[in-house]
């Protein structure tokens, strides 16, 4: 039987999501900022609502293409929040929009967003060595600094909480338990 740190019960999407996607590296601009998105409509959430919603949120979020996001006026925001298929929280809705809006001024004023974010764990995953969930932090100094960062460059819902859920995802730490399959594959670096 597989060792898994946490399971997702008999959903499909938990169960891939865990043996596929948490956790792995991931340094692409674009993918990072979807999933920086994605995590602030995770606040006071469970990651389940959100993955059940997330092909939805890709689709009315245009693929989470900054550039396209950065331009939504109030008639988009207001379509936005009647759709039932994603999180219809104001706040988070204008703050993906505003993400976008501080995502396109941080390429243009510092460059690539990859590395600024990966700087906060020193451009290499964390390897942890945790033996149970209770173990698991919800934020950390470094996500704390994350924070703040990306807060005094115009980010919302980026709070410590968020960055640190943000940067376990995203392979930054790993936070699988020793005795998960995946905490050893991703700690040699196999996705």
């Amino acid at each position: 039987m597989i060792k898994r740190c946490w399971v997702g019960g008999d959903d499909p999407l938990m169960l891939a999501y865990h043996d596929e996607e948490w956790g792995v590296p991931v340094r692409d601009d674009r993918a990072l900022f979807g999933k920086l998105i994605l995590d602030g409509f995770q606040a006071g959430l469970s990651w389940r609502v959100i993955l059940h919603k997330r092909a939805r949120f890709l689709e009315v979020f245009d693929g989470f293409d900054p550039a396209r996001m950065a331009r939504y006026d109030r008639r988009k925001v207001a379509q936005l929040l009647r759709d039932p298929g994603i999180v219809r929280n104001r706040q988070k809705v204008a703050a993906a929009v505003t993400n976008a809006r501080a995502f396109l001024e941080f390429q243009a004023k510092e460059g690539a967003f990859a590395p600024f974010l990966w700087s906060f764990v020193g451009g290499a995953p964390k390897q942890n060595r945790r033996r149970s969930l209770r173990e698991l932090p919800a934020r950390t100094r470094q996500s704390d600094a994350m924070s703040e960062a990306l807060a005094a460059r115009g980010f919302r819902f980026t709070g410590s909480t968020i960055c640190y859920a943000f940067m376990q995802a995203v392979g930054m730490v790993n936070d699988h338990l020793v005795t998960c399959f995946r905490h050893a594959e991703l700690r040699v670096g196999r996705p």
